[in-house]
């Protein structure tokens, strides 16, 4: 029996729906033809004080004390810390980065599959590891971000070039108008979970514990090492890292997703990375479990942990979208001239009731 999938919806609407789905799971087409395309709208002169965005100065201050603590981490960690605390410091940075994009990205803003209670706890439990805020707060800008993309409305500033993406729009307070568009997001399926809702109202609380007292008590109460390993090391620099990652997922598009009609101000920084136009694919079709946040598909890291919850029982209804899938559904368009988005979504219907529950398990990847 195949996995049924909200998100496709054969004759799905893709204009001016208050359907939970269609609001969050749908953001502008950003390829395709000419009707398809959804240009920025925002430029320069269309700034007012609504959408004008002010600096939250204790943003700034924690951010540049931060990257300094965590640049001294670096020294700290080739002369004053030990292999244990190396390896600790490593897991906790990589629980929390599997927390921000499997857990607060792929599973609760796009339910791009579905987890047990233990896993929700457990994704739960990383993200917490994270230092992001909560995850409703998290989702909830995310799907403001995929339904304002590019446009001066967009949190993260992606009509705008990366460094704005990655750290201006993180140290910046919403605008008027952002804060009143984000009231308008539906969240009721998180406000449904307990265990989001359970986080959300102890925040602080589990903050302090897991993300603060954890990484820094543990290196000196349990195996002894040094107090700059504990704070510069386990903290600092762990904190950095994961910052600068969770950052990533919404401006990761600048560096991998190369749109040419898009010329970024700082595109110099695709020499550091493989060119890749996944991002691109990710913003037009969000519900894909398999679409990487960093350049890839199919093969990354958070991809391969979903696999195996989903090996394990853990998670379920996985969806994807094909290689046939999508040469359908652009056909579609093709022939019948309706929107992009429609067909692939028509087209990948049809196609996730033929796959198997454990398509997961196959190699098949689009190309």
């Amino acid at each position: 029996m195949a996995d049924h999938n909200e998100n496709f919806a054969p004759n799905a609407d893709l204009g001016g729906s208050s359907d939970h789905t269609k609001q969050t799971q749908q953001p502008p087409t950003t390829i395709g033809t000419k009707g398809d395309q959804t240009q920025p709208t925002g430029s320069v002169s269309s700034f007012s004080r609504d959408t004008k965005r002010e600096a939250s100065w204790p943003s700034v201050l924690f951010y540049i004390h931060l990257n300094i603590l965590g640049v001294y981490g670096i020294f700290v960690l080739f002369s004053h810390t030990s292999v244990i605390t190396c390896v600790f410091t490593f897991l906790l940075t990589l629980c929390g980065i599997l927390g921000v994009t499997a857990g607060a990205h792929r599973l609760w803003a796009h339910r791009t599959y579905e987890a047990t209670t233990l896993l929700r706890f457990t994704l739960m439990i990383f993200q917490t590891l994270a230092g992001q805020g909560s995850i409703y707060d998290w989702a909830r800008l995310h799907r403001l971000h995929h339904e304002k993309y590019r446009t001066v409305d967009d949190p993260y500033y992606s009509d705008k070039d990366f460094l704005h993406a990655q750290v201006f729009a993180n140290i910046r307070k919403l605008s008027p108008q952002q804060e009143k568009l984000l009231e308008k997001i539906d969240m009721s399926d998180l406000e449904s979970d307990r265990i989001v809702m359970f986080q959300r109202r102890f925040y602080w609380l589990l903050y302090l514990v897991l993300f603060v007292l954890l990484p820094i008590n543990a290196p000196l109460e349990y195996w002894g090492d040094t107090v700059q390993a504990a704070i510069f090391v386990a903290f600092s620099l762990r904190y950095l890292i994961v910052l600068n990652v969770a950052w990533l997922i919404n401006s990761s598009h600048f560096v991998w997703g190369l749109d040419k009609s898009h010329k970024q101000s700082d595109s110099n920084m695709v020499f550091l990375v493989t060119k890749s136009y996944w991002p691109q694919y990710h913003y037009l079709l969000p519900f894909d479990y398999q679409s990487g946040e960093f350049g890839n598909y199919g093969s990354g890291c958070t991809t391969a942990f979903i696999r195996i919850c989903a090996a394990t029982g853990q998670a379920e209804k996985l969806q994807t979208m094909t290689t046939e899938a999508v040469k359908r559904g652009l056909t579609m368009a093709v022939n019948s001239g309706k929107p992009i988005v429609e067909c692939l979504k028509q087209a990948g219907a049809e196609d996730m009731c033929n796959l198997k529950r454990e398509h997961y398990l196959q190699s098949e990847r689009l190309h």
